[in-house]
């Protein structure tokens, strides 16, 4: 931990304010919205793009914080009261400095991952073998990049004795920086790979650069199997460094001899001594070995690791949101726990604002070892900042300082089976259930436990796809320029609060719905974002005053329903509205023409305020129609120019949709709407790379049989064997909202990596798929829309468009919300 005074002498300041120079630092914070501890918070203002750290700094002072780095003027916040400033060319690389002088004061082991893929797998991995031999200090979640890193190292304390970051980099330039952070003692390498491919030149290159990481480290782990990676260890620089390769070739230092995969295993011999891996796939096992190698240069005998090694379980890497019991949710996040990890986890909680009432489940955290007294006052500091009203704690150290936890509502018991045992007799109701436990707990069956049960077909929705394809779309319009998210149709059947807080979360400008009862919903579930309602209608006119939503007013007609149900609330003034206007999709909207009328009335009357004009582009996708939207916008342009100077205060103009974005940037205005886009899918070829699936439909085999050639299977035996058939059955029919012209061989599903045909007709509750050729058996997972099963090539397949499939999924099959 330094003072203020301290960080200030070791950071190139242009210059500081240091009223309080002894106020100790113990948290680094870059995002406002992560505050916890505002005593002992050093704030860095970083500015991006779309956003600036600095114009968060007034609101930080009002909560307590008085530590900041910027790189602005600070006398700009003295009429706050006084703060300590330090301020510096760079904020990131301050924060990077900050780290890596914190990361000076230890001298311990420190284990730098890197690698295309795999890095968080086996840093998890490493953390669940050795969690029981040392006190470890670990990178939470994939906390891996320039701003990740410091974050990581920062969280290393005298209690730790052996340390495992990752290095994560996507362009040239960026891995020195980390190097110089972690500072590795052991260095390992993964893989190489094509992530990240279109900032390198080629693989070499991209190699190159990850290799930097080990600059100054003196041992090196990898696989010699790959000859480009092999290659560049066996170069002069790396000749004075312990090189722990592993592999088939005979010149490895841990030469592999034999390897035997079974249906659920793989026994490899290395060395002459044989390892016994849980798992089958190539990549699983990849990433086993490279565990096995440290742990045997750490000292482990062949049957410790295999002990082990018996022990790992697939890693999720990811935070689930599902629907619990009594009207709850229940975030799944239980394949580690460190305090920091803790942290990001409660950070995630935060964001599902429907939620007033939150509890969190926690364990011992035993793969940090013995905590002192003060570690679990810091705890229960952390967890009373972040409102937690009920703490379920198990395990006995937790215990042993039961008198330490000041929740409103607390709970110890000595194992998960004692919690299981009793979890009925503890009242959850409308709540937000943090599960959050070491990997050994098993808390997996509290997760199972408090999970509303209903079907086995799951929509998985990735929001960090979501926040992805927003930051994509962001990336191609000027940082001023704001933007609506289309949310209307429950987020295109994806759900609704739960992506609505993430978009929140990350700073979305408006959210649009198509009709009053969307956006009531939304503010019942406490989302405060400005909402305009696109299908307004004068019966729900009064709902939308009541409830703050901001109604489309496309006619004369609903202009003067809407000024008949201002008019019962006289103390209101200047209620936004929306104009359309019709630049040629002749639907709804006002013309040119109805201007002058359209001006005037709206003049005379303070209840109104005119806050955007609009209009809805007809064909932005089809090139074959360009002249037409040309045409669109040329009228928008002159019809809106009109409206705006016919007031005395800003107006809002938009008309680019999520085509239109990338195809006509002339036409972004102030503000743009992102549709289909913002869920991983387009029509311009150029924008789909860059986008990312947001939705998988995953369902499980429930049933298999053999038929014999010449037996039909389904409805009006529309599918007859050829040959001794193997015939699975997935719980999904059209009433789920699957297509039924996907019957009858028209489409597939992948099972296993496997893609297989779908035979006979699809049902209401269940269809029938032709597993011949595959070991698949009952409860294994089917994916049925996913990125290797496109649901744009499926839709494109039968006649339809994404939209169609995204909405018409059913609301009887659960939607889980996924954090990786």
């Amino acid at each position: 931990m330094f003072t203020i005074s301290e960080i200030a002498n070791f950071l190139p300041c242009i210059s500081r304010q240091l009223p309080y120079p002894d106020d100790a630092v113990s948290e680094l914070l870059f995002d406002s919205r992560r505050l916890l501890l505002p005593a002992r918070t050093l704030f860095f203002a970083i500015k991006t793009e779309k956003n600036d750290g600095h114009a968060y700094i007034p609101d930080l002072i009002r909560k307590g914080v008085r530590n900041f780095v910027v790189t602005e003027n600070f006398r700009q916040w003295e009429s706050y009261g006084a703060c300590n400033f330090v301020r510096v060319d760079d904020s990131v690389a301050a924060l990077q400095k900050v780290a890596e002088r914190h990361r000076r004061q230890f001298d311990i082991p420190v284990v730098g991952i890197t690698g295309s893929n795999g890095k968080t797998i086996v840093k998890e991995w490493l953390t669940q073998m050795l969690s029981e031999d040392y006190k470890l200090v670990v990178s939470p979640n994939s906390y891996n990049s320039q701003i990740g890193v410091p974050m990581s190292v920062w969280q290393m304390g005298p209690q730790h004795d052996l340390a495992i970051f990752e290095a994560g980099i996507s362009r040239p330039d960026e891995m020195r920086r980390l190097a110089d952070i972690i500072q590795p003692t052991i260095g390992i390498l993964t893989n190489i790979g094509s992530a990240h491919a279109q900032f390198f030149k080629d693989e070499q290159e991209k190699l190159e650069e990850k290799v930097l990481l080990f600059k100054d480290c003196p041992v090196v782990l990898y696989c010699s199997d790959n000859p480009l990676i092999d290659n560049i260890f066996r170069r002069k620089d790396f000749q004075n460094k312990t090189r722990l390769s592993w592999g088939f070739r005979e010149d490895s230092a841990f030469r592999i001899t034999e390897k035997k995969v079974e249906r659920n295993h793989t026994m490899v011999t290395m060395n002459g001594k044989e390892f016994d891996i849980p798992f089958a796939d190539d990549a699983s096992v990849e990433n086993a070995l490279h565990t096995v190698v440290l742990l045997l240069h750490l000292g482990f005998t062949a049957a410790d690791i295999n002990r082990k090694l018996a022990l790992l379980t697939p890693v999720s890497m990811r935070m689930e949101v599902k629907e619990a019991l009594n009207q709850s949710v229940v975030i799944n996040d239980t394949y580690s726990l460190d305090i920091n990890s803790l942290r990001v986890a409660l950070d995630f909680m935060n964001a599902q604002i429907r939620y007033k009432r939150k509890t969190v489940i926690l364990s011992d955290f035993a793969q940090v070892g013995t905590l002192a007294r003060e570690a679990y006052a810091e705890i229960n500091e952390l967890l009373t900042n972040n409102r937690i009203g009920k703490l379920i704690a198990v395990g006995s150290e937790l215990g042993r300082h039961r008198d330490l936890f000041t929740m409103p509502e607390t709970h110890f018991f000595d194992s998960t089976a004692d919690l299981l045992a009793h979890l009925n007799r503890i009242d959850f109701h409308n709540e937000v259930i943090l599960v959050k436990g070491a990997r050994h707990f098993g808390f997996e069956k509290v997760t199972d436990a408090l999970q509303l049960r209903s079907h086995r077909t799951i929509l998985n929705v990735s929001l960090p796809a979501l926040v992805n394809n927003l930051n994509y779309y962001r990336s191609l319009i000027a940082p001023q320029t704001k933007v609506v998210a289309m949310v209307k149709a429950m987020c295109y059947g994806l759900g609704d609060v739960e992506l609505i807080s993430e978009l929140q979360y990350h700073n979305i400008d408006y959210l649009a719905v198509a009709y009053t009862d969307e956006g009531v919903n939304l503010r019942k579930k406490n989302i405060k974002l400005p909402i305009i309602v696109l299908g307004a209608e004068g019966e729900s006119f009064e709902m939308m005053i009541s409830h703050n939503l901001e109604p489309e007013i496309f006619n004369f007609y609903s202009l003067e329903e809407f000024e008949k149900a201002l008019s019962h609330h006289p103390e209101i003034q200047e209620f936004k509205i929306h104009l359309k206007i019709d630049t040629g999709m002749h639907r709804l909207g006002f013309r040119k023409e109805d201007l002058p009328e359209l001006t005037q009335r709206i003049q005379r009357n303070p209840q109104l305020k005119v806050a955007s004009v609009f209009s809805h582009l007809a064909a932005a996708d089809d090139p074959a129609e360009d002249n037409f939207t040309l045409l669109q916008i040329a009228y928008f342009e002159e019809v809106s120019s009109i409206l705006q100077n016919s007031f005395d205060y800003p107006i809002l103009r938009h008309i680019d949709n999520t085509a239109g974005i990338s195809r006509f940037p002339q036409a972004h205005y102030d503000m743009v709407r992102l549709g289909i886009g913002l869920y991983g899918f387009t029509s311009v070829a150029a924008d789909q790379p860059h986008l990312q699936h947001v939705a998988t439909l995953r369902t499980v085999i429930t049933h298999v049989r053999t038929i014999g050639a010449g037996e039909t299977v389904g409805y009006n035996r529309t599918y007859t064997a050829d040959q001794p058939t193997k015939v699975g059955i997935i719980p999904l029919g059209y009433a789920d909202g699957f297509p039924p012209e996907l019957g009858r061989g028209a489409g597939s599903v992948i099972v296993k990596g496997t893609r297989v045909p779908i035979i006979g007709k699809v049902c209401m509750d269940m269809t029938m798929i032709d597993l011949t050729g595959t070991d698949a058996t009952e409860g294994d997972e089917v994916v049925v829309y996913g990125e290797a099963n496109r649901i744009d090539d499926i839709a494109r397949s039968i006649g339809k468009i994404p939209y169609h499939m995204l909405t018409a999924i059913s609301k009887r099959v659960p939607r889980t919300y996924v954090m990786e």
